[in-house]
């Protein structure tokens, strides 16, 4: 779509080589994205599409607890898509990454049994929020499930604190108003489950979780 911005690690090319360490100092990258695969309960020969994938990282997390998933990581950025395949490479792991855009998915509907998704929303407007969360639902089968980490509605005292700063950035103002469950229902997944949240220098992150009937 003509409004559609691409997003990129940190909204800074020039960044996106380090982001990895970024993820390491800032944010408990790890530990979250273990919970989420943890929570997809992923079985062998399901299809999982890694939506925003970045480096790669939650990608090969993935394939590495469930080696009999098929897995896709897609992003809107081929310069750090060629960092994740690098890193995939390395760990010895086979993920098809591929370049394309959040609100036009490049899948025909019911693709996917599982679609996860970390630190996207958060750099979406409210409408892309909306057509991404629309595309989801269309590429994912019946049954199918969407688990995302993002930041959400403060819950701590430092979180309250810093939630005036973060909400200068636009985009996320929506996940701190708690608006993503409400995209959840309106594009039609029938349940959705509020997870473990996790402290960050940024404010919370949150898991939030939908099936598709």
């Amino acid at each position: 779509m003509a409004h559609y911005r691409s997003y990129q690690a940190l909204l800074v090319d020039r960044l996106t080589p380090v982001y990895d360490l970024f993820a390491r100092l800032f944010i408990p990258e790890k530990r979250f994205k273990r919970d989420l695969i943890a929570l997809a309960r992923i079985a062998p020969g399901q299809r999982v599409l890694d939506l925003g994938a970045g480096t790669g990282t939650l990608a090969i997390m993935i394939k590495q607890a469930q080696p009999g998933a098929q897995v896709i990581g897609l992003d809107g950025d081929p310069g750090i898509l060629s960092i994740a395949r690098q890193k995939a490479a390395r760990s010895g792991v086979g993920i098809y990454f591929q370049a394309g855009n959040a609100v036009a998915l490049p899948y025909p509907d019911q693709t996917f049994d599982r679609v996860l998704s970390t630190l996207v929303m958060s750099l979406l407007s409210r409408e892309q929020k909306r057509l991404t969360i629309r595309e989801i639902y269309r590429v994912l089968r019946s049954g199918g499930e969407l688990h995302t980490a993002d930041f959400g509605p403060p819950h701590s005292w430092w979180g309250r604190m810093v939630a005036p700063r973060v909400r200068r950035f636009e985009p996320i103002r929506d996940n701190l108003d708690g608006l993503l469950p409400v995209l959840f229902r309106e594009a039609g997944f029938d349940t959705i489950a509020a997870g473990s949240r996790y402290a960050t220098l940024f404010g919370t992150i949150a898991i939030l979780s939908g099936r598709k009937i």
